[in-house]
């Protein structure tokens, strides 16, 4: 390096891309989890069920339906559900993902760890969704979240292969 030259930035690699593309997804679900965490505390001193009878009404849905009825029931179990339980758990998974995001865009090791496995945990979830009702969107989650765990697991096995750099 010549004095007075700034660094030559390093170049990102096809991989880095990769990673750094699912480093902003899962940033994206951790800021997606926390607004609609946000929302759903908003509603918590309301009535839940009517707002969502009402809701399915104005829309003239039947309440019997799959989807009014599958709504209704998660109104049943937000309006039954501690505050603190639901703070709890949306914090963590915020945080879970936020961290997982900086770990991947920072090419860390247990960036690609906690990817792999937070991202495997939920495929069998998945599969059993996508059998019990298939659709084109479940057939993509499932693929994006293998892919993505297939990629990540990959990154690992790269790593142990080749010796650590001192």
């Amino acid at each position: 390096m010549h004095p007075g030259h700034p660094p030559q930035p390093k170049e990102v690699t096809i991989r880095q891309r990769a990673q750094r593309t699912i480093a902003l997804f899962e940033a994206l679900k951790g800021v997606a989890a926390l607004g609609a965490s946000i929302g759903l505390l908003s509603l918590l001193h309301h009535d839940l069920r009517k707002m969502v009878v009402d809701l399915i009404g104005h829309f003239g849905l039947d309440p019997g339906g799959r989807y009014p009825r599958t709504l209704l029931h998660y109104a049943d179990v937000l309006q039954d559900t501690s505050v603190r339980v639901l703070v709890s758990l949306a914090v963590a998974y915020v945080a879970l993902r936020l961290v997982e995001a900086y770990g991947l865009w920072h090419d860390r090791i247990w960036g690609e760890w906690l990817g792999a496995l937070s991202g495997a945990i939920y495929i069998p979830f998945e599969v059993r969704h996508l059998l019990h009702a298939p659709s084109a969107f479940a057939a993509l989650v499932v693929a994006a979240n293998a892919l993505i765990v297939i990629f990540l697991a990959a990154q690992l096995w790269r790593r142990r292969a080749v010796p650590a750099r001192v």
